[in-house]
Order: C-alpha cells, then structure tokens, then sequence
C-alpha cells in the first residue's frame, strides 16, 4: 500500500522526500491519510484522499465548489493577523495544475496541507470547545452569504431533505431487501410517530420564510480544528457537502455532534443525552460568528433544527441497515442500528428541554440587541 500512495502523491505538486503514509481520521466515507515528506530537514505533513465516487457521484464539480469556497474565504481573511494558511484548507494541485488526480482505475485523489497543532474533537470535553467549534462553523456561513459566481453544485441532492430522507426509508421498509424489518418496529414507530416534523423547515423554504444559503451540512463538531495552544476554532474542514441548504440543518448538527457526552454508535443508551449547558455554548459560539445574518423566524426554529437534525440522521442509519449497509462504513454487527438508536435516544433527550432552550435563544438574542 505504502508504493501505491507514494506513487499517488508523487502527482502532485510537493517538493522534497516522500517518508510515510497512514491512515488518519474517523470519517465514514472518504479513504483519508496524513503523508509525511522530508523537506530540506524539516518534516512537513499533507493530508491526501481518495474521494468515494460512490457517494459523490461527481468528483470534479465537487472539487470546484471546494476551490471556490477555499478562495473565498482565504481572500476574506488574507489581511489579518495570522494569515491563512491555518484558517483555511489549501488546495494542493497536482503536477499538471488540476485540483484533483485520476488513478488508472478510475479512482480519484486530493490533496490538501495539513495544518499542525491543531486537532478535532469527537466528544466535546468542554464548553469553551462548543463555543470555539460552533463559532468557526457560524463565521464560515456568514463568510460565504457575499460568494460570487452563482450556486453552488450539490454534490448530493436533496441531502439535508428530511420528507426525502423519510421516503427513502419508507421505500427501504417496503423492500425489505435483507429481513430486517421485523427486528426494528420500535425504531420504526419511533420515526412514524414524527412524520408532521420532517417537513416543517422545507415548508418554510418553499414559502419563502427562510432563505437557503451556503451551508457546509456536515458540521459534527470533529469536522472544525480547534488550536492546541490558543483553543481557538481556527479551520472548517471536510467540505465535500458545501453546497445551498439551510442554516438550520448546520446549526442543529452541532446540536446533535455537541452535546451528547456518548459516542455515536454508543450501545449503552443510558450515557445519550443532550448537555443544556453544551448547547448553551453552541448557540452563543454559533451566533457569535453568525453576526446577524439569521432572520427571526430563523433564530425561534434553531432548537428544533437540533431534534429534526438527529431524527433525519436516525432516519438514515435505519434506511441503510435495512438496505444492507451500503452507504456507511461498519465495523460491526448491527453498526448502522446502534447508531441509530443512539440518534432515536438523543430526540427523545431534545424534546425533553426544547422548552428551556427556546427561552435560552430568547434570552440571548435580547443580550445581543
């Protein structure tokens, strides 16, 4: 394995001494490595992916979006202190200029620097990591609200679609492909019971109360670097899904990401829970960075965005272990279940407090006036 990413690498546009590759990350789609070259005596690392051509169907365009964005935001930041090079993934080209390699198998590989002394978190440890990831994540959509050049691609259609989601897992009970259907009528119900709520934000779209935007629609709050030595939010990563969407699926992702202390394939569902006090820091971290570009309808919906975000998300666990699991990796038996069930446990939690979290939205939209 070692030859063939070293003869990968050797396309792009990197000087000195190939040393190593090895896996690096917890993602569920991309093939992700952290490569290390000897560059004049110094060890310089870049992070190289295989794109999953299975999930994003359209490499190329994808890769467009992700120059564009990357552009973008490097010249909204080029003239502050600390330059850019760590607040913005930067796009490493290949030999021949292009933003992206095609292996003779019809695979296809990026490259991106990767930025040092910086780290993600799965499970937020403290409040002021909230803050700090769901501030990066709030200036990185208010960033992106002046980008030239028209609409984004989407690079998955109708991703953060729920009534979508919904069909396809309805299609998914339907077919019982693989038998499962019988061993998960709890789950099942569970999703059923809530159907009225899957349509309530694309409503609104579609009558013009909120406004679709630039999101990243992937924001688990390992997908932000977060300084080692400042603990400051420096860099979005994992731009693959930046495409139009709605903020509200973003923000109630790091709901969903941030504020449960268990994993999200825990089995032992007594640990899921939404922290009030993690919330709380999300929500002034992300309207901290927001810096006002939400409108009010958009501000009252944002704690339900955090249950709608982890139904869809149970949603398609489920989907895809009764398809087989196709979609995500699994490293176990009944993987895509218990992820699911962890994401059944963390609704459940949500609609528990959506009450106090309402007033603390109030509350701190008052503080900001």
């Amino acid at each position: 394995m070692q030859n063939k990413l070293k003869n990968i690498i050797s396309n792009f546009e990197i000087y000195g001494d190939y040393i190593i590759s090895v896996p690096f990350g917890t993602g569920h789609i991309n093939d992700t490595y952290q490569v290390a070259f000897n560059q004049g005596g110094t060890i310089v690392h870049y992070t190289l992916q295989r794109i999953n051509h299975n999930v994003f169907k359209n490499p190329v365009k994808l890769m467009e979006n992700i120059e564009r964005v990357t552009s973008h935001l490097t010249n909204k930041d080029k003239d502050k202190i600390g330059g850019v090079s760590r607040k913005t993934l930067q796009v490493v080209k290949t030999i021949d200029g292009k933003n992206l390699y095609e292996t003779e198998d019809g695979s296809f590989w990026r490259c991106y620097l990767f930025i040092e002394n910086a780290r993600t978190f799965d499970i937020l440890e403290t409040d002021r990591q909230a803050y700090e990831a769901a501030k990066a994540f709030g200036k990185f959509q208010s960033d992106l609200v002046d980008i030239p050049g028209g609409r984004l691609f989407e690079t998955i259609k109708d991703f953060h679609n729920t009534p979508s989601r919904l069909a396809n897992l309805k299609e998914a009970i339907k077919l019982d492909k693989v038998g499962r259907v019988k061993d998960v009528q709890k789950e099942i119900d569970f999703v059923m019971a809530r159907e009225s709520d899957c349509g309530v934000l694309i409503d609104f779209l579609n009558k013009g109360l909120i406004t679709e935007r630039i999101t990243h629609n992937d924001t688990k709050l390992n997908n932000v670097l977060i300084d080692d030595v400042t603990g400051e939010g420096i860099c979005v990563i994992d731009l693959d899904t930046v495409m139009p969407g709605l903020s509200h699926y973003d923000f109630g992702d790091m709901i969903r990401t941030g504020t449960s202390p268990a994993a999200e394939d825990e089995m032992d569902l007594s640990k899921v829970t939404m922290r009030f006090n993690m919330f709380e820091a999300l929500l002034r971290g992300y309207l901290t960075g927001a810096n006002g570009f939400l409108n009010e309808l958009e501000l009252e919906y944002l704690p339900f965005s955090g249950k709608l975000i982890t139904l869809e998300i149970g949603i398609r666990f489920l989907t895809d272990y009764l398809d087989g699991d196709n979609y995500f990796k699994i490293h176990r038996e009944h993987h895509n279940l218990d992820r699911c069930r962890t994401q059944l446990k963390l609704v459940e939690s949500i609609e528990s407090q959506l009450d106090q979290m309402k007033l603390k939205v109030n509350e701190i939209v008052k503080e900001s006036k």
